[in-house]
């Protein structure tokens, strides 16, 4: 495979952009290898500046259900860029996309839309302790909340390769009032809930997906619900991954736990930054201008992004979306499954092999494209191909049996 022109364009950006990207996970860490610089994507394919081709299990980190360049996001896209990118205003566009949002989410009442995952977190717990006059918040070790300085702690997904699991720069008195509990341990965080008094909210992954993916049980987040609800905290699920990933009424309805407030990210901007989070009106209502906590963006609710998240919407309520995509996932999964350790819920799934390396550097070398850290999920969209599937899965096959 011929890179010469990807090294040379990384090479180029390291001289201006920190690592040469501006997210790490994107520098390929621990790989020895150049990154992969994309240039343009179709379908299930995406293609490098050399014009390698490859099929992509990424999406975006899970962003892109419907593949590279749906007609129908494109088509959504393009006509509002032609009617102008951004205002800094309100727009009916806002309004369509939250209408259908609160439609599938009955958790939520009102929505506030933000322009990353990382903005959507920080500022539902920014309203959970206005709410509720409290400070100490709870996440979960290995789940991953984006970067914002609280969430720093026993993170997973590209803050492990720091080699702590937090960050310089952030000041112990920023994190003092965030409390990282084991995930999945009904007894352990059930005692420590019980035995605080200042606790203003706990967020969870409700499917971990940056620690690989990780499924907990539902008596522990039935766990969460009953004892967040006694002490008065709001249980805020952080469904940035699984919002219309895992159906139209993500985690929550799949677990049929109704959390108060639910962050949301990746599909519902159909490839543009666009994040949000919502809940009941009793808490949303606390937001400025309405209430006393301040929360603004100049790029919230971008039309361009409402528009094409509007579209990708609207293409995954189509009957039987859903159905057909586990089916497409099951086409790795199950084989795999034989002689590999997957966990999988949905169209999301991790391979769990001892050498993650040398399987990502085998499936590379193939022109297939997987996250290149286990910590991440894989992600199959509608776009997808059989042919696509079957050649992923019989290479899989292939590595791994060369290696038993």
């Amino acid at each position: 495979m011929q890179r010469s022109l990807s090294q040379k364009v990384y090479a180029d950006a390291c001289g201006v952009i920190p690592g040469g990207v501006n997210s790490p996970v994107r520098a390929f860490p621990g790989l020895n290898m150049t990154p992969l610089i994309a240039e343009r994507g179709e379908g299930d394919t995406v293609w490098d500046v050399d014009g390698n081709a490859y099929i992509d299990y990424c999406g975006s980190w899970g962003a892109l259900i419907l593949g590279h360049a749906h007609p129908s996001v494109v088509a959504a896209a393009v006509s509002q860029v032609e009617n102008g990118s951004t205002f800094g205003m309100a727009t009916p566009f806002e309004h369509a996309l939250a209408a259908e949002i609160v439609r599938h989410l009955p958790s939520i009442e009102k929505i506030r839309f933000v322009s990353s995952g990382t903005e959507a977190t920080m500022s539902a717990v920014r309203l959970a302790r206005g709410f509720t006059g409290k400070s100490v918040v709870i996440k979960f070790d290995g789940n991953y909340h984006g970067h914002s300085d609280g969430f720093l702690i026993r993170a997973g997904s590209g803050v492990t390769l720091l080699g702590a699991a937090s960050s310089q720069g952030v000041p112990e008195d920023l994190v003092k009032n965030t409390v990282s509990l084991p995930y999945n341990n009904i007894d352990s965080v059930r005692t420590f809930l019980r035995t605080q008094d200042n606790i203003a909210a706990v967020i969870v992954e409700p499917v971990a997906g940056n620690m690989g993916v990780v499924i907990p049980s539902k008596a522990f987040l039935e766990m969460l619900r009953e004892e967040t609800s006694k002490i008065g905290a709001v249980l805020i699920f952080d469904e940035v991954i699984t919002g219309f990933r895992l159906g139209l009424g993500g985690a929550q309805d799949y677990f049929g736990i109704v959390p108060d407030l639910t962050c949301l990210g990746k599909i519902i901007g159909g490839g543009f930054p666009a994040a949000a989070f919502g809940g009941p009106c009793e808490i949303m209502d606390y937001l400025a201008p309405q209430g006393p906590v301040y929360q603004a963006g100049t790029l919230s609710g971008n039309p361009v992004a409402m528009c094409a998240g509007l579209a990708t919407l609207h293409e995954v309520q189509k009957p039987g979306f859903y159905a057909e995509l586990e089916r497409k996932t099951k086409i790795i999964t199950e084989p795999v499954s034989k002689v590999a350790q997957v966990i999988t819920l949905g169209s999301m799934f991790t391979l769990f092999p001892p050498h993650y390396k040398n399987l990502f550097l085998q499936l590379f070398e193939r022109g297939i494209y997987f996250p290149p850290l286990q910590y991440e999920a894989c992600f199959v969209s509608s776009a997808h191909t059989e042919a696509h599937l079957e050649a992923t899965r019989d290479a899989l096959l292939e590595i791994f049996n060369n290696l038993i």
